[in-house]
This record gives structure tokens, sequence and C-alpha cells, in this order.
């Protein structure tokens, strides 16, 4: 069985940094497109980033040179580096691994930005 589970969430203030992290086990996590997506209250779920088994990464427009996706096989995890955070960026945010015919997905963790 895959699970994921996310951590690294929190309240921070505009202009902060936080780095999201997703450890997998049961499964490889370079083998497959990894990723993550977020949802604000009132708000339809969107692709944050996600990241292919070759390493291409793909970003929203809307945190495009702020957030940074990565992985590291050894430690099995995902990671979402997350800079100059804005109001906007509130939402749950939620890792999930592709496989074929489904994907996994973690429970979330809350990412509150606040002045």
């Amino acid at each position: 069985q895959v699970y994921l589970r996310e951590s690294g969430g929190g309240s921070v203030q505009p202009g902060d940094s936080l780095r999201l992290s997703c450890a997998v086990s049961g499964a490889v996590i370079y083998i497959r497109t990894m990723g993550w997506y977020r949802q604000a209250p009132g708000k339809e779920r969107e692709l944050v980033a996600n990241i292919t088994s070759d390493g291409t990464t793909t970003y929203a427009d809307s945190v495009k040179g702020r957030f940074t996706i990565s992985r590291d096989r050894a430690r099995s995890t995902l990671y979402l580096k997350m800079d100059n955070l804005k109001a906007e960026d509130t939402a749950v945010y939620t890792c999930f691994r592709d496989s074929p015919g489904r994907a996994f997905w973690g429970r979330g963790t809350q990412v509150t930005v606040s002045s």
C-alpha cells in the first residue's frame, strides 16, 4: 500500500517562507509524476506544481518564481519550497503520486498567510 504524509504547514506572515514535505512509503517516488494541489475555502482545487519521472517541473502561473518543487530519492520525500508567501496562498496543500489507473493522495497540510 502507498502512503503519503504531508508536513511543514503553518501560519506565517506575508513575505515569509515555508517548506512542505510529503513523505512517501510503499512506492518509489521518481518513476511517476508527483505534485502538489491546493484548495482554499470556496475555491476550486488548483494544481500548484508537479514533477515528472524525468524531472520536468510545471508550476501554476500564480506561483512561478516563488515556489520550487523538488524530491529526494534517498528520503523518499517530495518537497515544495514556498517563498514570498502571499495571503492568496492560504489553502490546504495536498501531495499526490500518479500510478497506472489512479493516484495516491495525502491528507493535506494547512498553510495560512496572514498579517
